[in-house]
C-alpha cells in the first residue's frame, strides 16, 4: 500500500497534476519533494480497511456516526488552560490504547475546522419526498390524504437549555461561518524539523 501510493504520488508530481500553496510551496522543489517522500517511506503507515457493509441496516449504522455528530465529543475535552487544550484520542496504530494530546487553541481550532463543511455543502442530501425543491408541497399534500395538520415551527429566537448548568436559556446571538472564523484565527506557527 505505502510504496503504491508513493509511487502513484511521485507519477502525479512529475506530471505537475499537483497544486501546492500556502505551507507546502518549498515542496514544489523537486528535491524537497523527493525528500519527503522518501520520509513518508520510512514511516510506519496505519492503513484501516474494513470488510464489507453486511447490508442497508449496517450502512445506516455507519453512517448516522458521522451524520449526526461533531468532530470531538466534549467528553473527550480534558482540559483548557493557558491558550492550550488537553483532548483524548485512541491510537488505533499502537493497540486502541487511550492516550492524550495538548495543542495550542488556535492549532485545535484550526483542526476541528477541518471536519466543517464549506457554505452550501450539506451532510445530508434529502431526496424524494423531503427534497428540498419539492418538500413544501409534496408535504402539504401528504398531510391533506392523512388528513391531519402541520405541527407548530418553534418561534425564531427561542433559545435552548444551558448545557452547563441545566437552568439559563442560551440565544444565539451571531453565527460564524468556517471564513470568519478562519479570518480570525492567527496562522499556525511553523513546525521545526529539528
Amino acid at each position: 500500500m505505502r510504496g503504491k501510493f508513493l509511487d502513484a504520488l511521485e507519477r502525479t508530481f512529475k506530471q505537475h497534476k499537483i497544486t501546492l500553496a500556502g505551507q507546502l510551496t518549498p515542496l514544489q522543489s523537486p528535491a524537497e519533494f523527493a525528500a519527503l517522500l522518501r520520509a513518508a517511506a520510512h514511516r510506519d503507515w496505519v492503513v484501516y480497511a474494513k470488510r464489507p457493509f453486511a447490508g442497508p441496516a449496517q450502512v445506516l449504522t455507519y453512517l448516522s456516526r458521522y451524520t449526526h455528530r461533531i468532530a470531538i465529543a466534549n467528553s473527550r475535552l480534558v482540559a483548557m488552560a493557558d491558550g492550550r487544550v488537553t483532548f483524548r484520542w485512541r491510537d488505533y496504530a499502537h493497540g486502541h490504547q487511550s492516550r492524550t494530546m495538548t495543542l495550542e487553541a488556535h492549532e485545535f481550532l484550526r483542526r476541528f475546522l477541518l471536519h466543517v463543511l464549506p457554505a452550501t455543502f450539506v451532510r445530508i442530501r434529502y431526496f424524494g419526498l423531503f427534497a428540498n425543491r419539492h418538500r413544501a408541497q409534496l408535504l402539504k399534500l401528504c398531510r391533506s390524504h392523512l388528513q391531519c395538520t402541520a405541527t407548530p415551527q418553534p418561534a425564531v429566537g427561542v433559545g435552548h437549555l444551558c448545557q452547563h448548568c441545566h437552568r439559563g436559556t442560551m440565544r444565539v446571538v451571531e453565527t460564524l461561518s468556517p471564513t470568519q472564523l478562519s479570518a480570525w484565527l492567527p496562522d499556525p506557527p511553523a513546525e521545526n524539523s529539528s
